[in-house]
This record gives structure tokens, sequence and C-alpha cells, in this order.
């Protein structure tokens, strides 16, 4: 390899080439599905009419009421929320260099759910209304992520302490993460039992993950958390790729490991806790995307966060459109066809890591 006056080799910059061209197919992917999205449904709209539609040159107004009040919300919610969730995965993993790290393995994403019932049931945020598009609304949407939160922090600060035991590997993390999942989901069967019937039913329906339930006021709010959180991941990304090669590498690379490892927990957690807080649990997103986006384009942050938040958009909001079509004209919650594509990726993962 002969480098003349500082110039990067051939074969790195198609190295690099190769990652950049994944990662913008990618977008341009993304913006086709979210097209394809909001045209199909009850009420089918051509795609050019869509496109019109986005840029305020529209010819039905019935059309550009449902793109604008229903579809298009939703979809971009299933874009920011799989952004989110996915990019949360990423980070998880890296920081407790934990393939199997996500939201929903780890436990958090179940915590959040039993804050948000707290919020809920006891202190009266959720109101049932007799519509199927909106039978849960939350009356107080802060509050509930706030409740949210505080039990996330609370998995976190677990997980973290689990993750400081001299020779705590990825089998015990994710026993942990099992465990605090089952105490939390039990939290959450003991607040139902003492609730009434309107709370009852808006507690389980409200753990139904739905994209649809967001207005632009909660896809407001879940993308500004969505966009400084990844903002930060790719702003430490050199760090995750020195933790990627040790502790100690990392230390003596400069790299604070143990300030890292707590912000980076608890903005992840933050994610988590909004899109659980307004959506519901949405599993598997946060663990199957970064693995999919590795085995593509490598181990390096630079392109591995990116990638992932691309994927992680594309993943739910085509999970969300499936649902929308199979059983139509009912509509299936995504968390349903989540789960059922992300367990046997799980189990694979399961496998196929631990039998190196």
């Amino acid at each position: 390899m002969h480098l003349e006056g500082g110039e990067v080799p051939e074969a790195y910059r198609n190295y690099i080439g190769r990652k950049i061209v994944f990662i913008l197919a990618g977008v341009v992917v993304l913006f086709l599905l979210l097209i394809l999205s909001v045209s199909v449904g009850a009420v089918s709209i051509p795609p050019l009419e869509v496109v019109l539609a986005l840029f305020g040159q529209g010819t039905n107004a019935q059309w550009d009421t449902i793109i604008w009040n229903i579809r298009l919300p939703q979809a971009l919610t299933g874009i920011v929320a799989g952004i989110g969730l996915a990019v949360a995965g990423v980070a998880m993993q890296s920081i407790l260099r934990n393939p199997l790290g996500s939201p929903y393995t780890l436990g958090i994403s179940n915590a959040a759910a039993f804050g948000a019932a707290v919020s809920v049931i006891l202190l009266g945020s959720g109101t049932m209304h007799s519509s199927g598009a909106d039978a849960i609304v939350l009356s107080n949407p802060y509050i509930t992520t706030i409740m949210a939160f505080i039990f996330c922090l609370i998995a976190t600060g677990i997980i973290l302490a689990i993750s400081r035991v001299r020779g705590a590997s990825p089998e015990v993390m994710i026993l942990a993460g099992v465990a605090i999942g089952s105490l939390f989901t039990a939290g959450t069967m003991f607040l139902q039992y003492f609730a009434d019937d309107v709370q009852l039913a808006a507690v389980v329906f409200w753990t139904f993950g739905d994209v649809g339930r967001a207005s632009w006021q909660e896809l407001g709010l879940i993308t500004v958390v969505v966009f400084l959180a990844t903002i930060y991941f790719i702003f430490n990304r050199w760090n995750y790729n020195a933790i990627d090669a040790g502790e100690e590498t990392a230390r003596g690379l400069g790299v604070n490991v143990k300030s890292l490892r707590l912000w980076g927990m608890v903005i992840a957690s933050l994610v988590s806790a909004i899109v659980v807080a307004f959506l519901g649990i949405i599993g598997f997103v946060g663990l199957v995307c970064p693995h999919i986006v590795r085995r593509l384009i490598g181990d390096d942050h630079r392109f591995l966060i990116p990638g992932t938040c691309v994927l992680g958009g594309i993943l739910l909001l085509a999970s969300d459109t499936a649902a929308r079509l199979i059983l139509a004209p009912h509509i299936l919650p995504v968390a349903i066809l989540t789960a059922f594509m992300g367990a046997p990726i799980f189990i694979y993962l399961l496998i196929k890591g631990y039998t190196r």
C-alpha cells in the first residue's frame, strides 16, 4: 500500500464507499416505503397523488385529509420510533459489550411499561374512548413519560450494577434482563388486578404497541428526543469503537468508560421510555437491526449507527404497513408483527452466537 502526499488508498475509498452506498440506498428505500405506506389502506390513494399532497399540490380534498390527518403521522411515527429503538439497541450492545442488548431483552421496555401503568392507573393519566382509532388517550402524556423514564432508570441502574461485576458474561446479562422484565411485568399485573374495568381495559389496550395512536403533537415530542439522542450517539461513535476493542484499550485512548456507559444508558433509557409511553411495547427492533447491519457493513460505529437507524425506520414502517394490510380492514398492532419476526431471529442469535 503506497501513499503519496497523504492520498487515501483506493481500496480504502472503495471500502468506505460501499458502506455509504448502503446507507444512502437505505434512505431511498425508506422514502419509497413511506410513499407506499401512505398510499395503501382501506382507501387506496395513488402514489403520485401522495407525492403531490406532500408538496401541497393535492387534487382531492378527501385524500389530503386522509394523508395529513391519519396516514402520514402514523407512517412518520413508525420511522421515528424505529430509529429510536434501533439506535438505543446498538448503543446498549456497544456500551455493555453484549450482543443481545436491547431495550426489550434487558427488561427496560417492561420497566417503562410498568411506569406508564402506574401513571395510567394510579395517577389517572389515561382515559378510555369508545372508538377503535383512539381507544386510549393519555390526558397527561408528560407525567406518563416521566414515570416511564423513572422506572427505566431503575432498570438501567440494575443493569449497570450487574455489568460492573467482574466476569459478567452476555448470558448473565440476558438472564438479568429476563428477571428484570419478569419483575416489572408482575408489578404491572398487580396494578391491573386492583384496577377498575375502564383502567384495566385502557392499560391492556395500551400495552399493544401501535404507532397509529400518535398524533402530530406526540410525533413532534418523540422526534425531538430521538433526534437529540441519535446525535449524541453519533458524536461518540469513535468512543464506542474504542470500547469494542476492550475497556482497557478504551481507557488507554483517553475514553472515560464509566461516564460514557452511564450517560449512554440514561439516554437510551429516555428514548425507550418516550417510545413506550406513547406507543406501547414494541419488541425486537432494537435487537435485530444492529445485527443485520453488522453483517452487511461491519462493526465501525461511524456507519453502524446511521445504518442501524435507517434499517430501524424501514423495519418498523414495513411492519406497520403489513399490519394494516394482513387483516384489512382490521388493523393489527405492529408489536404483534415485530414479535413474530423477532423471536426466531433472537433464538438464532442465541444458538449461533454462543456456539462459535
